[in-house]
């Protein structure tokens, strides 16, 4: 009989990902749900859901990201990234299943200036780097053998992102102000949909906090002249500072994630951004 996944957040960019590659794992039988489906932050509807479909595995895609908003709609961002959480690792440790969940660069203060590795200090100073933080903890608490994946600069052929808008914007303006001050990593949500069901396939389920994004490095600056140049588009980008761009929320200014752990545990060979970027525009 083949397990069951249930994969939460099943319309964003990363679940839409998932519902791509699921004939890589034909062992697994996979569920995908949103809020219409199942409402996860509802501890009655999820235990529910479980007993009626028996679940075996967890992956949690669903959450709130909606970075300068979670400023000011702190209770529903909490109900997504924290409650909801809680509610699926409660029951998922009662039906022995286990659990994937999806964290962020923001649970660091960005201020660093060498790649992150899963033992450094957190300290995340916004909303949705805390609540997602709180997430990360009442899960571990509450289910210790889970992963979590933190990510970076997602984005994809679904959904809304960086490099969608990019590509609109480039069509619609002769010039663009774009921020060079942050550097990270852009993270194609392909490759960590892949990296994501080798873990569940795999027969080698560690649990633990890793870390995932496309390889290299890079600013948003040169992430926009990419896209650009790729697209052979004739928009002019201008480099600016943090400051000189009208954000509610500060962006970290520093997020690249060591990504060695993950790797080395689950042999990983992770594509290049640049790459990444690539397969994604032949798409779009």
């Amino acid at each position: 009989m083949k397990k069951n996944v249930l994969v939460t957040g099943s319309k964003g960019q990363l679940g839409s990902e998932i519902q791509r590659i699921i004939s890589l794992c034909p062992q697994l039988s996979f569920i995908f749900t949103d809020i219409d489906e199942l409402d996860i932050s509802n501890q009655e509807d999820v235990s529910n859901f479980f007993k009626l479909h028996k679940i075996d595995y967890v992956i949690n895609c669903a959450a709130y990201t909606a970075v300068d908003y979670a400023e000011i709609e702190i209770d529903t961002c909490y109900k997504i990234n924290e409650i909801a959480v809680g509610n699926l690792a409660r029951v998922a440790s009662k039906h022995n299943a286990k659990f994937i969940h999806i964290s962020t660069d923001y649970v660091f203060n960005g201020r660093s200036y060498i790649p992150y590795t899963e033992e450094m200090d957190v300290y995340p100073k916004s909303v949705y780097g805390k609540s997602k933080l709180a997430g990360e903890r009442l899960l571990t608490s509450l289910l210790p053998d889970s992963v979590i994946i933190r990510t970076s600069w997602l984005y994809s052929s679904y959904g809304n992102n960086f490099v969608k808008t990019m590509l609109r914007l480039g069509k619609e303006r002769d010039e663009i102000n774009i921020v060079f001050d942050q550097i990270g990593t852009p993270t194609y949500a392909a490759d960590l949909a892949y990296a994501i069901l080798k873990i569940v396939c795999s027969n080698n389920f560690i649990s633990g906090i890793y870390h995932y994004s496309n390889e290299g490095v890079c600013s948003w600056y040169d992430f926009a002249i990419c896209i650009f140049q790729s697209k052979n588009i004739n928009c002019k980008v201008i480099p600016i500072e943090s400051k000189d761009y009208p954000a509610k929320t500060p962006r970290p200014h520093y997020s690249v994630l060591n990504k060695r752990k993950i790797k080395e545990t689950y042999k990983l060979n992770i594509p290049h951004w640049e790459d990444g970027l690539r397969r994604c525009l032949a798409i779009l």
